[in-house]
């Protein structure tokens, strides 16, 4: 199974797609580090990035992803059609959706140094965002212990 963890920049990708994927005894696969060269620059500067950009960085994922037997991606996809291009072909997965308010997202965002993801960009994400039907859902107010138990109850671990 891949348990896709998605959300806007600070919800928790990491910190919770890591902390899941150590409860369950499974790779975690961070979708940043599959970002090409042109993307994290035009991030880097603050320009949101657009379909066109992500089509080749999702189509690389969900390769990455469909090689895998039981793993944990934490990636943004922020529109359902992003979802359908990550898990075109994978036959078993499911979705994680942080949510968090854009108040305390932007205060996490603003306290933390991502390599290429600036907290300006944030706002563009929130804009871009479709909430999933049939996922997961997590409220990140919580503490990271009491949404990783959430998302493994729903997962029937």
């Amino acid at each position: 199974m891949i348990v896709v963890v998605m959300g806007v920049a600070g919800s928790g990708k990491t910190t919770i797609g890591e902390a899941l994927a150590h409860e369950l005894g499974w790779r975690y696969l961070d979708a940043d580090e599959y970002h090409p060269a042109a993307n994290v620059a035009k991030m880097a500067a603050g320009t949101p990035l657009q379909d066109a950009d992500r089509w080749p960085w999702l189509q690389k994922i969900n390769a990455v992803v469909k090689e895998q037997r039981d793993a944990v991606l934490g990636c943004s996809a922020l529109k359902e059609s992003y979802r359908g291009r990550l898990t075109d072909g994978v036959l078993e997965f499911r979705i994680v959706y942080l949510r968090g308010s854009f108040e305390l997202l932007s205060r996490r965002a603003a306290q933390r140094k991502h390599r290429f993801m600036p907290a300006s960009l944030l706002k563009s994400q929130f804009e871009t965002l479709e909430p999933p039907r049939g996922a997961i859902e997590v409220d990140v107010a919580q503490p990271v212990a009491d949404c990783v138990r959430r998302i493994l109850v729903a997962l029937g671990h």
